[in-house]
C-alpha cells in the first residue's frame, strides 16, 4: 500500500503566558493509504494535538506533515480550509449536530461550499445516510435520535464529500456499549469496504481492537507502534 500521511521530526509547542509546553517531541509516522489505526495514550500524551496535525487543524512549530503528497504545513489559513473540506472528514465525541436541522439537512452541511445543487445535496445526504443505516430517519433532528444515531450521522456527514482521511477524536466516549461497538463496526466497514484510511484516538482498549494496528504516545513522544 502505497504510503498517505507522512511526519517528519514533528513537535508542537504552546505558549501559556511565559510557560512553553511541549506537546510534540519530534515524532515520525507514515501511515499507509487504507491504514485504520488507533492513537492511544494518557490524557495529555498528545493524541489529539497529533490528531489535529494530522487532519490539518492546527500546524506544527517544527517538522514536516505531507497528506498524499501535499505539504499542509506549508499552506496559508484559507488554503488549508480548503484542503481540509476535500481530503477530511471529522468525527468528534459530542457530534457536533446542529439540532434545528434534521438528519438530512446536517449531513447536507459540508457540501453547502461546492456548486451542487440542492436536489445534488439532497440525493448524496440520502445515499451517505444509507451507507450509515440511517436512511428512515432522514427527516428527524438530532433530539429524535440516540447518542449511536446521532454519531452515524456525525460520520454521514463526514464522508459525504468522499474525504480519503477520516480523523475521530473519541468518537464513541459518549456511547453505551452497544452503541459504542455499531459505530465502531461501522467504521471499520468504511476501512475495509470502501477503502477509507481511518485515524481515531481513544482511552478504549475495546475500540482499539477494531482498528489495523495502534499507537502508544507517552509524553509527546512515539513509546511503542505495534501490529494488532
Amino acid at each position: 500500500m502505497s504510503t498517505l500521511v507522512e511526519i517528519r521530526n514533528v513537535s508542537k509547542v504552546y505558549e501559556r503566558g511565559k510557560q512553553k509546553v511541549e506537546a510534540l517531541h519530534h515524532i515520525d509516522l507514515d501511515i499507509a493509504q487504507g491504514d485504520f489505526l488507533a492513537l492511544m495514550g494518557p490524557s495529555g500524551s498528545g493524541k489529539t494535538t497529533l490528531l489535529n496535525l494530522i487532519g490539518g487543524l492546527d500546524s506544527p512549530t517544527e517538522g514536516s506533515i505531507a497528506i498524499g503528497g501535499a505539504r499542509i504545513d506549508k499552506l496559508g489559513e484559507g488554503a488549508l480550509a480548503k484542503w481540509r473540506s476535500s481530503h477530511v472528514g471529522f468525527i468528534f465525541q459530542f457530534y457536533n449536530l446542529l439540532p434545528m436541522l434534521s438528519a438530512q439537512k446536517n449531513v447536507e452541511l459540508p457540501l453547502l461550499l461546492t456548486k451542487l445543487s440542492a436536489a445534488e445535496r439532497k440525493r448524496n445526504a440520502g445515499i451517505a445516510l444509507q451507507l450509515v443505516g440511517l436512511a428512515d430517519r432522514a427527516s428527524h433532528k438530532p433530539t429524535e435520535l440516540s447518542g449511536g444515531q446521532q454519531q452515524r450521522v456525525a460520520i454521514a456527514r463526514a464522508i459525504i464529500s468522499d474525504p480519503s482521511l477520516l480523523v475521530c477524536d473519541e468518537p464513541t466516549g459518549d456511547l453505551d456499549r452497544q452503541s459504542a461497538e455499531d459505530v465502531l463496526g461501522l467504521l471499520q466497514t468504511l476501512n475495509r469496504e470502501h477503502g477509507k484510511t481511518i485515524i481515531i484516538v481513544t482511552h478504549d482498549p475495546k475500540a482499539a481492537e477494531y482498528a489495523r494496528q495502534t499507537l502508544h504516545l507517552d509524553k509527546g513522544t512515539l513509546v511503542e507502534h505495534a501490529a494488532a
